[in-house]
């Protein structure tokens, strides 16, 4: 029971934090393309390599690993908004934004989880 609250918590802290930063990057941009959700996304990419990092180096516990890996992060990155705003930019016939949307998600969200963990598990301590 402990550990769901502690997801809890982070979760809600996720999704919450998801929301503000969606509505700003939302405010500042006048653009079919997903810009929001993209940021978001890499920014949680590059988060859970850090963590992911500091926990195999023995500098986090599992317990707290679970508060940011999959509370905090879990509910601030979002899959089901990438799939939908994708399925969304192809209907709309924004097929060059579909496939830089795409590309960009995941190769950006892998090179940066990579460096971030990177980063922890070789320079850090």
């Amino acid at each position: 029971m402990k550990l769901a609250l502690i997801i809890g918590i982070g979760s809600f802290i996720g999704g919450f934090s998801r929301y503000l930063l969606s509505l700003l990057i939302q405010a500042k941009t006048a653009s079919p393309f997903p810009l929001h959700t993209l940021i978001i996304n890499i920014i949680g990419c590059f988060f859970i390599g850090i963590v992911f990092g500091f926990f195999d180096k023995g500098q986090i516990s599992q317990e707290w690993k679970l508060f940011f890996a999959t509370g905090i992060l879990g509910g601030f990155t979002t899959f089901s908004a990438f799939s939908i705003e994708t399925l969304t930019l192809f209907r709309e016939g924004y097929v060059g934004y579909a496939l830089v949307y795409i590309f960009s998600s995941v190769f950006l969200g892998l090179l940066l989880t990579y460096l971030a963990y990177s980063i922890v598990k070789h320079f850090l301590y």
